[in-house]
């Protein structure tokens, strides 16, 4: 099932990655927009048990689909009890947090432990290190729901540029931070310690549905300066009017996500890896095949004055989500990140 003819198309599907991860650290924040809606209690399989599993479906992919790459992650953030053993654990697992790390939700740490632990990172073979901000320091602890960690990150950008590490950082754009980007860029250049700096139109996963009254659009471009401005990737970020004059990009490729959980550990030991993609490959081609194209639920659902502005990802799925209520369709989730499923995408 690596391949298949998609039954809306004549568009080739093929599987060209798989990831798989664990969401077994506790994060020390509570964002706002969490992607994976955090809650306080790690659902991922012990990280030993999912790295193990992990060793399995790397061998039989080898064999049985070469070719595909196969990584490895942990989350809810990237805490680690002792850096040194996970990323040697990482490494041998192909895993891209070997040598990048996003480092949100960390522990509070004083200038001292940034250091040792940027230190230890660096001996270790990580390259980058990223972070996330919402705004200027009030705001951004607010949305984070931690005080003291915008300060935190700004301690860890110095310590990481001291143990030359590559530092970059994101800016979740939304018409309440739209007002504080500049200000919040002139702090992060200020550091001397961020090499890149991009603003990004959060989605509507997880917690990210609650964002929608404050979605950027339009409106809060006037907030931003041409620097500001040139920081937004327009290929990736776009008003919902423009999406549906161009029309969308089909989508020829897929990443599998196998998350390893509490609650499947046992079940996909049991029948194997080759089982197991089986079975994500098959909901998401259920997933996809419950839903009219994306051109007819754009005709359907969309704005053609769409003033606010989305990812194609974040649209097409905010389609299909008003279309599930108004059919009353209830399908297995596959762009839900704390569960096993799949990203689609078009190969470049």
């Amino acid at each position: 099932m690596t391949d298949m003819m998609q039954k809306k198309g004549a568009i080739r599907l093929t599987t060209r990655s798989i990831l798989v991860q664990t969401l077994c650290v506790p994060c020390a924040c509570h964002c706002r927009y969490c992607l994976l809606s955090w809650d306080g209690k790690p659902v991922g399989a012990e990280m030993e048990r999912a790295a193990a599993f992990t060793s399995r479906l790397r061998a039989w992919a080898e064999e049985a689909r070469p070719g595909v790459p196969v990584s490895f992650s942990f989350g809810y953030s990237m805490e680690m009890p002792d850096p040194a053993a996970t990323l040697g654990l990482l490494r041998t697992l192909g895993s891209p947090q070997s040598e990048f790390l996003q480092c949100d939700g960390m522990a509070m740490r004083d200038e001292a432990a940034c250091a040792a632990l940027c230190g230890t990172l660096r001996s270790e073979g990580v390259k980058s290190l990223n972070f996330t901000l919402y705004g200027l320091e009030a705001a951004h602890d607010r949305f984070a729901g931690r005080p003291g960690d915008f300060q935190l990150i700004l301690r860890m950008m110095r310590a990481a540029k001291a143990a030359g590490l590559r530092v970059s950082a994101g800016i979740a754009l939304t018409g309440e931070s739209a007002p504080e980007a500049d200000a919040l860029i002139r702090i992060l250049d200020g550091t001397g310690a961020c090499d890149h700096v991009r603003l990004f139109v959060p989605h509507e996963e997880g917690r990210g549905a609650l964002l929608s009254g404050i979605r950027f659009g339009d409106d809060d471009i006037r907030h931003l300066s041409d620097r500001a401005l040139s920081l937004i990737d327009r290929t990736v970020y776009r008003a919902e009017r423009d999406w549906l004059r161009d029309g969308f990009t089909p989508e020829d490729s897929r990443m599998l996500l196998i998350s390893l959980r509490r609650d499947n550990i046992d079940r996909y030991e049991a029948i194997g890896p080759g089982a197991v993609i089986d079975e994500v490959e098959s909901l998401d081609e259920a997933y996809y095949a419950a839903f009219p194209a994306p051109e007819e639920l754009g005709r359907r659902y969309g704005d053609p004055a769409g003033a606010r502005w989305y990812s194609q990802r974040d649209l097409k799925r905010h389609y299909r989500q008003l279309y599930a209520r108004d059919a009353g369709l209830t399908v297995y989730d596959v762009t839900d990140e704390r569960f096993s499923g799949s990203r689609r995408y078009q190969k470049t």
